[in-house]
């Protein structure tokens, strides 16, 4: 399959100025996304970025940067998902091809390895009636089940709160959310302005490797978890 791997990293986030190329574990944060990438089966991969310094950064890491992103799709309240059929679009021009599907490789989820991305690739060709392939993680102690609403000062049951008080998280059915590193999409699928689709297939990544950065204190636990036990 032709799959082509899209890395977006805007230059304009406010919560961490910089945060696409700020240091993490001795290196820019993007940079642990391409490494993986480049180490992966993926047709190719491409930088989708609206920034020059970005754009510098990652094609000394190797990797390439076809076009600036048009800052249409550049701002706060940019949708990804544009963002992915630009670059869709803009590649089969250059490429003078189609593509089968792409993959997004978000830089925030930077724990990601070349064996995930593999691993996605994997299930997808071992799946042909599958739209789709999503990374997720276990919520573990977060299940739904122990969740409240909030009323007036008061927690308050949701119909889909645990048998029992205190019930034994062994004894819910587990439940796992995405943990924003990988989206595997057919082509016919991302048109339709969907990653997931009708069938959508999962792969599991552990939850030390399911960091997903959005702040400062996202990045110092980064940090600690890379230092503890993935250096």
């Amino acid at each position: 399959m032709q799959i082509l791997g899209i890395i977006p990293a805007r230059g304009g986030s406010k919560g961490v100025p910089g945060k696409n190329i700020r240091m993490l574990a001795g290196k820019p944060l993007i940079s642990h996304t391409i490494e993986a990438a480049l180490h992966s089966q993926l047709t190719k991969t491409i930088v989708s970025t609206d920034d020059e310094n970005i754009a510098a950064l990652a094609k000394h890491a190797g990797i390439e940067v076809p076009f600036i992103r048009p800052p249409e799709i550049s701002g706060d309240t940019a949708k990804s998902i544009d963002v992915a059929l630009h670059a869709l679009s803009e590649m089969e021009k250059i490429d003078k091809c189609q593509y089968d599907a792409i993959m997004l490789l978000q830089p925030t989820a930077p724990f990601k390895t070349a064996e995930d991305i593999d691993q996605c690739i994997k299930i997808f060709e071992a799946n042909p009636q599958a739209d789709s392939v999503i990374s997720v993680v276990d919520v573990l102690a977060h299940h739904p089940a122990r969740m409240k609403y909030l009323e007036n000062g008061k927690l308050i049951d949701p119909p889909f709160c645990e048998a029992y008080e205190n019930q034994n998280r062994q004894e819910l059915r587990q439940l796992y959310i995405r943990n924003g590193a990988i989206y595997l999409t057919r082509r016919d699928t991302l048109l339709k302005h969907s990653y997931k689709g009708k069938i959508c297939m999962a792969h599991i990544m552990p939850e030390i490797r399911s960091i997903n950065i959005d702040t400062i204190h996202d990045f110092e636990l980064a940090e600690w978890t890379y230092q503890q036990y993935l250096s």
